[in-house]
């Protein structure tokens, strides 16, 4: 079974850049089908979809963060990576990582969430 684990600092200045890291075992990152996803929920908010890097290396990004996004991969360390520019106040938020499977239009798995702070 397809395991995720995110990794990355818990606190970021404003202005600066968030990076983290989602370490996926049991499966690999180029099998067919999977579409590797960012999903963030702020503190008393609902989810909110980031975006997703496809087996193929193809991204794809929501339409409320996307200038400030960018997820790309390590196919030998079998990891994706979420890159946020210019975080600010409206970022903190606890972060998860999943595998999106189009053929059943389902989460197969998710990581436990990592939280993140924004503070100076």
């Amino acid at each position: 079974q397809v395991q995720l684990q995110e990794s990355g600092p818990g606190l970021v200045k404003p202005s600066q850049s968030l990076s983290l890291t989602c370490t996926v075992s049991g499966g690999s990152i180029t099998t067919n089908d999977y579409y590797w996803t960012w999903i963030r929920q702020p503190p008393g908010k609902g989810m909110e979809w980031i975006g997703y890097i496809a087996y193929s290396g193809s991204t794809y990004y929501g339409p409320s963060l996307k200038s400030r996004t960018t997820i790309s991969r390590d196919t030998s360390r079998n990891q994706f990576t979420l890159q946020l520019s210019s975080v600010t106040p409206e970022d903190p938020a606890v972060y998860y990582c999943a595998s999106w499977r189009s053929h059943c239009r389902a989460y197969a798995s998710w990581g436990h969430g990592t939280q993140v702070t924004v503070s100076t």
